[in-house]
């Protein structure tokens, strides 16, 4: 026998054995999972190999891929044309590619080339930013940073040590848990969480000084993840444990968009989608962040690559899973702020995509604060189902106009729509149990004067809050300058977790309460 007659017979038995792996593969998923799930081990070996991502999880999707992007490419997507055939898009083919859309996928796609070019002065930036807000405090005040510059012996801050204040910690300075908010108090939950979401922009001492010393908690970590497609560890969260006399709940929080992280804003800007069958259509960026696996979608279970950090959804689920076993009157939330936000409703979505039952029974609650859309109406319908079945409440708060609730765009171009119980607060933290918050799209010409006359009342207000509301509320200069900012784009500030702390803490109790829940 000639050795090409050897070595074809070798590569014919070689495919039968992908084949039967295939049969195999597909046999062990039906029987586990009334989900329908699509993965071939052929094609994922491929796509390993070429550096491709395998889509075959989903049935329909649209990807966005802003390092295949040059400016010809970037200015043709502006033209009619099949959107499947432009190189940094990659969708099924017969995508619908009108002008709306288009436009949309232009202006995402160019601030993700343009966060990736300015990534490393971005981060050198903000580093050196934050360095100078902490020099005051570190050297013990303004004045005495001047005396130590005469000396010649200034102290420089160090950003691990638990005093590192970040952007959003210099914004709102309190760290301590409103007093006479107590456990049990149907608006406890909302205070804690929104504060733990506020302090998970800081640094790992900070936050853990933070729960052990301020709040009395159990620290059980702050977690840096691994995001399989910046190949980087670029998601975070970190948990706690509440043990008060009326709450044994353990709290998982997510953190939001760092303010110099290019990586953190690209996954907020990132439109690309991938539609779950049985799910819905979701964030790509969001998914991707929150462990979706590069060449298998959502498994049930992954073996944790010891090469890099663990990956989120799989870590803090195992994490939970021995926590919850360990006491059966422990319960756990989910929470988070803008970025963090949108990874905290979507936690428990997977979990029953997994069907997880046991642990959404435990699920106590998700509070989101400033939460951006994550999928389209299904994933709402599908998600909205799950909780109620599980008896899981879930708010998601909006403050004025704050402008991330508004994104990704809720029209006929984009299929993302919020679902849920939406807790709007206005300027003077009066809250309402809403279907939408007014005005749901952002950029509207009707609302721009209105948007400037409650920007201009929010700074006035920033003078007068810690006279008329006390000494907790009172606000700095460096939150004043922040609140100009407003004045030239209404929302920018209004997005900062200043306004959700004072919302938690001086709204209504009367809207947490059963009765007043919506139906729909």
């Amino acid at each position: 026998m000639a050795v090409n007659d050897i070595k074809k017979i070798i590569t014919i038995s070689n495919l039968f054995k992908y084949l039967l792996h295939l049969i195999k593969s597909v046999e062990a998923r039906n029987k586990f999972s009334h989900y329908p799930t699509f993965f071939c081990p052929f094609c994922s070996n491929l796509a390993m190999a070429t550096g491709d991502c395998n889509k075959e999880f989903s049935t329909d999707y649209i990807l966005l891929e802003p390092e295949k992007l040059n400016f010809y490419e970037l200015i043709r997507i502006l033209f009619p044309g099949d959107i499947e055939k432009r190189k940094f898009v990659d969708c099924l083919e017969g995508a619908e590619s009108n002008f709306e859309r288009r436009w949309i996928i232009f202006i995402s796609i160019s601030a993700q080339k343009f966060l990736q070019f300015v990534a490393k002065p971005l981060s050198w930036f903000g580093s050196a930013f934050e360095t100078g807000l902490n020099l005051s405090s570190t050297n013990g005040g303004f004045g005495m940073l001047l005396l130590n510059c005469l000396r010649g012996n200034i102290q420089w801050p160090d950003k691990t040590s638990p005093t590192f204040s970040s952007f959003n910690g210099h914004l709102d300075k309190r760290v301590e848990l409103d007093e006479s908010i107590k456990p049990g108090d149907s608006k406890y939950y909302a205070a804690l969480t929104m504060m733990s979401s506020k302090i998970s922009y800081e640094n790992k001492a900070f936050i853990k000084t933070t729960v052990e010393d301020e709040w009395k908690m159990e620290f059980l970590g702050s977690f840096d993840f691994w995001n399989d497609y910046q190949d980087k560890a670029t998601t975070q969260a970190f948990i706690l444990h509440d043990k008060t006399v009326d709450s044994d709940t353990i709290i998982v929080t997510f953190r939001g968009t760092e303010t110099f992280d290019a990586d953190a804003w690209c996954t907020d800007f990132d439109i690309s989608w991938y539609e779950i069958p049985g799910v819905g259509k979701i964030h790509g960026g969001f998914m991707k962040a929150l462990g979706l696996q590069k060449n298998l979608g959502w498994p049930k279970e992954i073996e944790q690559d010891d090469s890099h950090s663990p990956v989120a959804y799989y870590a803090i689920r195992e994490m939970l899973r021995e926590r919850l076993q360990a006491n059966d009157q422990t319960k756990f939330l989910v929470t988070g702020h803008s970025l963090g936000a949108a990874l905290a409703i979507l936690f428990p979505a997977i979990l029953a995509l997994h069907e997880e039952t046991w642990m959404l029974e435990r699920l106590r609650g998700v509070y989101t604060f400033g939460q951006p859309r994550v999928g389209d109406p299904k994933f709402g319908e599908f998600t909205t189902e799950q909780l109620k079945e599980h008896n899981i409440p879930y708010f998601r708060f909006v403050y004025g106009n704050d402008l991330v609730p508004r994104l990704p765009y809720d029209n006929k171009a984009l299929m993302f729509k919020h679902f849920g119980t939406c807790l709007y607060y206005n300027s003077f933290y009066e809250g309402k149990i809403v279907a939408e918050e007014p005005n749901k799209n952002y950029f509207s010409p009707l609302m721009a004067i209105p948007k400037t006359m409650n920007a201009v009342w929010e700074l006035i207000r920033s003078f007068i809050i810690g006279h008329s509301k006390g000494k907790d509320y009172t606000e700095g200069w460096f939150l004043r300058a922040f609140r100009v900012l407003g004045l030239i784009v209404p929302g920018v500030s209004a997005h900062g977790p200043q306004d959700y702390v004072n919302a938690t803490r001086l709204g209504s109790s009367a809207l947490f309460l059963p009765h007043q829940i919506p139906t729909e």
